[in-house]
């Protein structure tokens, strides 16, 4: 303890007195004008920057209406220009009534030119109508033969699909070979439906038959060459077709 009472306090020197504690500093510097102990908060001076001294813009709404800061969007901006240049939904789903009815008409006229770029086109709607019907009217003989009508109408699309994709240049697509196929077995209708009221397992039934098998096979045959430019092959693409419309021919019949 003796070495403490001989220790220099003049060793250490500095400008700190206890008097200063009664103005303390800000961080700028400058002396607080009040003390803490008075409840009152200092006044401090610095550098604000401008963006924080903008004024608050006045509420100019109403309590249950407040005003809107922004333009609501039409529903137009979001969907296109006009609601009119939309596209009908039957279109957008591939079927045109226009287009059926033309392919109804080349099947019902044989001499009738087709249209090669109507008849590409790949529309099964018409088709799976006509399947159907030609289905209710053997229905109606008492024949239900719904398995066998698609049955047989999926393997003859498919064999005359491998057939016209050897004969022709251009090649086709298993859609419109089913279209094609679908829309002349049309005169088939008509056929089952005599079916219906009078017997064809005779002499009158036979002639019919043979002529309903005619018309759908030269209806399809000229249908594949105009739309496949297979110019002088109607007859090769004929005797395939009349096959397979005989055997909705023998349907119809037996």
């Amino acid at each position: 303890m003796s070495g403490f009472d001989g220790f220099n306090t003049e060793f250490f020197q500095t400008s700190y007195s206890i008097e200063d504690q009664a103005q303390p500093y800000g961080y700028s510097g400058r002396q607080y004008s009040k003390h803490y102990g008075g409840y009152e908060y200092p006044q401090q001076g610095g550098f604000v920057p401008p963006d924080m001294m903008q004024q608050q813009q006045p509420y100019t709404g109403q309590i249950y209406q407040p005003t809107q800061s922004y333009t609501p969007a039409s529903a137009q901006s979001f969907y296109g220009s006009n609601f009119e240049d939309e596209p009908p939904l039957l279109e957008e789903l591939g079927i045109n009534f226009d287009h059926i009815w033309q392919k109804t008409l080349t099947v019902l006229h044989p001499l009738k030119v087709a249209d090669g770029s109507i008849m590409n086109e790949t529309d099964l709607a018409g088709p799976m109508v006509f399947c159907l019907a030609f289905g209710a009217t053997l229905l109606l003989a008492g024949k239900i033969q719904f398995g066998y009508v698609y049955g047989i109408s999926a393997i003859g699309c498919l064999g005359m699909f491998c057939l016209l994709n050897l004969m022709s240049m251009t090649g086709v697509s298993f859609g419109c070979v089913a279209s094609v196929l679908g829309y002349c077995l049309l005169p088939m209708i008509l056929l089952s439906s005599f079916a219906i009221v009078f017997s064809l397992q005779g002499m009158m039934g036979i002639i019919l038959t043979a002529g309903i098998i005619g018309w759908c096979s030269f209806s399809a045959s000229k249908i594949f060459i105009s739309a496949l430019a297979m110019e002088g092959q109607q007859l090769l693409v004929a005797y395939p077709c009349a096959l397979l419309y005989g055997v909705f021919a023998l349907i119809s019949v037996f």
